[in-house]
């Protein structure tokens, strides 16, 4: 009997096993089969959308969409080049093409090529990381990828008809792998709202838009390589400088802005010879390249260069002839790291510190900061102990590592909250910082000296205001600074609202008059916002209460200071 039951046992436990299996192959064969449709996102979600008056660009008329509540009208997937595929991949981004009758912008253009998550792993990341899910029969969609992807959105007042208005110009983040035009944290209604023109777009990532190879050196009229994502940028906004004006904006009031590779992007901009007279300022957000050796989005291009060979052989191609003949979706899958700028001659014409040294930098006013966990998101799989503590900081510090371990030791730092992964350790909050300032902050510590000693205005900030969303991490203060909060319901409260309003109106008042205290008329108290100095090191601490404080990094600063002379 007892025999009998073992076995009637172990038999149950098979036939479970079988139907567990059996049932996952049928959940992977109904997921295969009941993919979600790829489809491009409505400029505005309002049916049937009231359109614009026609707008008359370079290339044809464009009409665009009003949104719910009548205040904006955004013109979504406007072409801004041509779209470079087959023989134009790899090559300087082309003058858009003409076109008869009105093109209806009302839908933004496809995200540039790059690798996607399955929409359940999206939906975990939401989940367990941003605490953000809501389940919607509205977004059962994947949105288009495509290398024709070079087209840009403008957010402008509706029927505005007054002075030519001030233009910001935002360069999405991203690692210059991943991001697209329309993240919800970065659209424009709201600065519209407040007179000031918003434009973002799309631009080529990763192996198609920063790829280095001699031959594609050789082939173009100019020299140049491994910056395509960089001189798409610069066509774009070539165009908007030569544009805006059709949309009521002033050419001659625009302001770039950034985050991340994006910022880092910005600070491109500033130093390229190409965008010489294009803009008046720049908005950067937790990063930068003016730094003699930066910590990331910048390589030598013999580096480059090496990849670019490393991509012929992942492929299997003799020339760069070949390459132009794969198919894109079997390109993106490249196990190679293409997520940096380099020196191409072209568009950066030096390392960009050196144009900083000689004052040849382009902007006349800096706003620039960072947030006060910038770097925890990116090291969450690292465990840090006293044992390995001293490792870790060494890729980015060297033999000045057990200088920092003084100034910070193992528990000097503690976080107020960690990622549910995150393996921790009793080094992992002083680790946390250290990266936190070498990757982001010490960037905008470098920029802004460049910037004082010029005699040129510069503003920095500190973000440290918590939440339910990103909180005080990479990206948090994207939301508040550019007025979406209302596109993560139940994420922010009253005080979150309070303090993006600020935020805006600072970011809006130094687009309008390079001052973050002045160019509002809207009746908010704002807390005085001084110029930055050296000698002080005093920033803007962006939370509930608005106040100066001192660097935290002013002395972590010093130390990488000292590091990079040494390179």
């Amino acid at each position: 009997m007892r025999k009998h039951l073992k076995n009637k046992s172990k038999w149950n436990a098979i036939k479970g096993v079988g139907a567990f299996l059996i049932l996952l192959i049928l959940f992977g064969v109904n997921y295969y089969c009941t993919q979600p449709p790829v489809k491009r996102v409505a400029a505005v979600d309002v049916r049937d959308p009231k359109a614009t008056e026609v707008v008359h660009v370079a290339q044809g008329d464009i009409t665009g969409v009003v949104n719910e509540d009548r205040q904006v009208e955004v013109f979504a997937g406007v072409p801004y080049a041509k779209a470079p595929v087959g023989d134009l991949r790899w090559k300087e981004p082309q003058e858009a093409e003409s076109w008869d009758g009105v093109k209806a912008c009302d839908t933004y253009g496809p995200m540039a090529m790059q690798k996607t998550s399955a929409i359940w792993y999206s939906s975990l990341s939401k989940i367990l990381g941003t605490h953000d899910y809501r389940f919607s029969l509205n977004d059962q969609y994947k949105d288009d990828v495509s290398e024709d992807c070079l087209y840009l959105n403008v957010y402008r007042p509706a029927d505005y008809d007054g002075e030519p208005l001030p233009v910001v110009f935002f360069v999405h983040g991203g690692s210059l792998t991943t991001g697209y035009s329309y993240y919800t944290e970065y659209r424009g209604e709201s600065f519209a709202e407040k007179d000031v023109i918003f434009v973002n777009f799309a631009y080529r990532l990763g192996i198609f838009g920063y790829m280095a190879n001699e031959e594609l050196a050789a082939e173009s009229p100019n020299g140049t390589t491994g910056n395509y994502g960089l001189l798409d940028q610069i066509m774009a906004l070539k165009w908007v400088h030569e544009n805006i004006g059709a949309f009521g904006g002033d050419p001659d009031n625009i302001t770039i802005a950034g985050e991340s590779a994006g910022s880092s992007s910005v600070n491109a901009l500033c130093v390229s010879p190409l965008t010489e007279g294009l803009f008046v300022r720049a908005i950067a957000e937790s990063s930068g390249i003016a730094a003699k050796k930066p910590y990331h989005t910048f390589r030598e291009m013999d580096e480059a260069l090496d990849t670019g060979r490393e991509i012929l052989a992942e492929f299997g191609a003799s020339n760069v002839s070949d390459l132009r003949k794969i198919d894109a979706n079997k390109l993106v899958t490249t196990t190679s790291q293409n997520s940096d700028m380099c020196v191409d001659g072209y568009a950066i014409a030096e390392q960009p510190y050196l144009t900083y040294e000689k004052g040849e930098n382009h902007e006349q006013a800096l706003l620039n900061g960072s947030n006060l966990k910038e770097a925890d998101a990116f090291l969450l799989d690292t465990e840090a102990t006293k044992e390995n503590y001293e490792e870790l900081l060494e890729p980015i510090l060297g033999d000045l590592s057990p200088k920092a371990i003084e100034l910070l030791p193992p528990g000097a730092v503690e976080r107020d909250s960690y990622f549910i992964i995150d393996p921790k350790g009793e080094a992992k909050g002083s680790l946390n910082f250290i990266y936190s300032d070498a990757w982001f902050s010490y960037s905008h510590n470098v920029w802004s000296k460049y910037m004082e000693q010029q005699g040129r205005p510069v503003y920095q900030y500190f973000f440290t205001k918590t939440n339910k969303y990103l909180s005080n991490n990479h990206a948090g203060e994207m939301v508040y600074a550019y007025g979406n909060l209302d596109y993560h319901p139940g994420m922010y409260d009253e005080s979150d609202y309070a303090l993006s309003e600020k935020m805006q109106t600072y970011w809006t008042n130094f687009a309008k008059t390079g001052d973050p205290n002045k160019g509002s008329d809207s009746g908010i108290s704002l807390e005085e916002w001084p110029l930055w100095n050296s000698a002080d090191d005093k920033l803007l601490e962006l939370n509930d209460e608005i106040r100066l404080i001192d660097n935290p990094y002013h002395e972590l600063n010093a130390i990488i200071d000292e590091y990079q002379n040494t390179q």
